[in-house]
């Protein structure tokens, strides 16, 4: 059961519903795509109110240095224009310190005319917000922000640090969560990514790799001839053999033994690049692929280049002329914490005591809590509001009840986890 204090945050919040969703209108009306345009604004309009209520604020762009030579990290990148906030507001002492992560940075809004709203209009309906990142995932910074103002409105003065932590370029190359792992000590994370107000305690990592497979050219008009003896090769038909090999690798993964919060691992084939003229035999052909992977699955990459090598020793051809996968900047380990973890049990019981639903889960792709459980070590879930599957589409919204929902279980959580001054 919820205490009094306890109750009187909760009441407190939902009485201030149109509060909090006009604070999201805010964030979604700033055109924040891949860290750029009016990113700064943001942070310094977030940075403002979170002050107003007492919080310590670093606002600025960090030294390049920290993330350098990372793998996520393209060479030369920089924070220019992409600052990054952390709000603190100090604990009284003796208590353990949460750190809310959200992004602020959002995928492009393109094509315009699939919207039947404005992108950045934040449009109210039907008990929505539209608009993009209403979902991905500024309504999560907006209840976890809103959050840490109810409980400063209240005086309710936490014995631990409750830190507040808006960053950018999850959406791009996850620079802003790996500052945040490598400045920032925390007990726990809470990174409200749109989990239907689940607690996600597991996430798939990623992986990107080219596949190069070699032809020889020639005229299409004419019988290809054997190839040992110089005749033409087409590497889309070899190309086909590599995408058998993938589609046997998903089924073999398919039976391992199953995740209890994931889908088991699997490679999706996201784009075919191949041929050279109309009247050629193909000479070349890439293929691209993106490989969700499970936590202690470090033998993926292996997996791949191990079939892929199977199929080629079976073909005269590619046996000769081996395919060739590249591995590309942008891959992601996944992560998983345990759901014993004092943050998954705060937040599982918050929702008890508030009447819903207290479910476990995991995120089938990646977030910046699984940058937090590897870099830091820090014990890091998500619990947000919305529909994942709405992210990154047309007409992208938030449920305005998800939001009061998920501001009351980030608060009620933080005060069980800090720990509450004069407890």
């Amino acid at each position: 059961m919820l205490d009094a204090l306890e109750q009187r945050v909760a009441a407190h919040i939902a009485e201030r519903e149109d509060e909090l969703a006009a604070l999201l209108q805010e964030l979604v009306r700033f055109d924040s795509v891949e860290s750029g345009g009016q990113l700064p604004a943001l942070q310094a309009h977030l940075a403002v109110l979170l002050r107003e209520h007492g919080a310590q604020i670093a606002l600025g762009e960090p030294d390049p240095a920290l993330v350098a030579g990372h793998p996520y990290v393209p060479d030369g990148f920089d924070f220019a224009g992409r600052p990054q906030l952390v709000a603190r507001f100090p604990g009284s002492g003796g208590g353990r310190t949460l750190l809310l992560n959200g992004h602020v940075d959002v995928v492009s809004a393109d094509p315009r005319e699939a919207w039947t709203t404005d992108p950045f209009g934040a449009e109210r309906d039907d008990g929505r917000i539209l608009g993009r990142g209403a979902c991905d995932m500024k309504g999560g910074v907006a209840a976890m922000a809103f959050a840490a103002i109810a409980l400063a409105r209240l005086g309710v003065r936490l014995r631990g640090d409750l830190v507040v932590n808006a960053v950018s370029e999850e959406e791009t190359t996850g620079a802003g969560g790996l500052v945040s792992a490598r400045t920032l000590a925390a007990d726990a994370a809470i990174v409200p990514e749109p989990s239907a107000l689940a607690v996600w305690i597991a996430c798939r990592g990623s992986l990107l790799c080219t596949i190069d497979v070699e032809g020889r050219g020639g005229h299409a008009g004419l019988p290809p001839g054997d190839p040992d003896r110089g005749g033409a090769v087409s590497a889309i038909d070899k190309a086909v053999l590599v995408l058998d090999a993938l589609g046997r690798l998903n089924e073999a993964w398919a039976q391992r033994a199953r995740h209890p919060h994931l889908s088991p691992a699997h490679a999706v084939v996201t784009a075919i690049h191949g041929g050279e003229w109309m009247v050629s035999y193909p000479a070349r052909c890439r293929i691209e692929v993106h490989i969700e992977y499970l936590p202690g699955q470090d033998d993926a990459g292996a997996d791949v280049e191990a079939w892929i090598a199977r199929a080629a020793a079976a073909d005269p051809w590619l046996r000769e002329h081996p395919p060739v996968v590249t591995w590309l900047l942008g891959g992601v380990p996944p992560a998983e914490v345990a759901e014993d973890e004092p943050v998954v049990q705060a937040l599982l019981a918050a929702q008890r005591d508030l009447g819903r639903p207290a479910r476990v889960g995991g995120l089938e792709n990646w977030s910046d809590a699984a940058t937090l459980v590897n870099e830091a070590g820090i014990p890091a879930v998500n619990f947000g509001p919305g529909d994942i599957g709405l992210a990154h589409r047309a007409d992208e919204h938030v449920p305005v009840d998800e939001l009061v929902a998920c501001a009351q279980g980030i608060a009620i959580a933080a005060m069980r986890f800090c720990g509450v001054a004069g407890d």
